[in-house]
């Protein structure tokens, strides 16, 4: 958000989210890969750096695709907000939609190494 919004010029997916841009994207990636690395060592010690940077990123592009995804449901049902249990935030669903994709690729990640 903080550096798509001012320097997003590259629209991500301009007919399901017209806000998203490539470079928020990226950044967002980057930004998950160190935070993400940081919180997995914390956490998860004996993971090596590279997997927990790996794992981070692998994550983050997960939970863009699920964000992606609400958003063409939204716009398939012709909805601003998918509820109004959250006023202002854009309906329950927007508050999850990135854990959804996110958690099965964690979830692989723990089974799997």
């Amino acid at each position: 958000y903080y550096i798509g919004r001012p320097f997003g010029k590259h629209k991500l997916a301009p007919r399901v989210s017209p806000k998203k841009s490539w470079e928020g994207s990226f950044a967002s990636v980057i930004a998950s890969a160190a935070v993400g690395t940081l919180y997995v060592q914390r956490f998860l010690p004996g993971v090596p750096l590279w997997q927990a940077a790996a794992l981070s990123v692998a994550a983050n592009i997960a939970g863009q695709l699920g964000d992606l995804a609400e958003s063409t449901m939204k716009r398939g049902a012709h909805l601003k907000d998918s509820g109004s249990i959250l006023p202002g935030h854009g309906g329950l669903l927007d508050r999850v939609d990135s854990t959804l994709f996110a958690l099965p690729v964690i979830y692989a990640y723990l089974r799997l190494v």
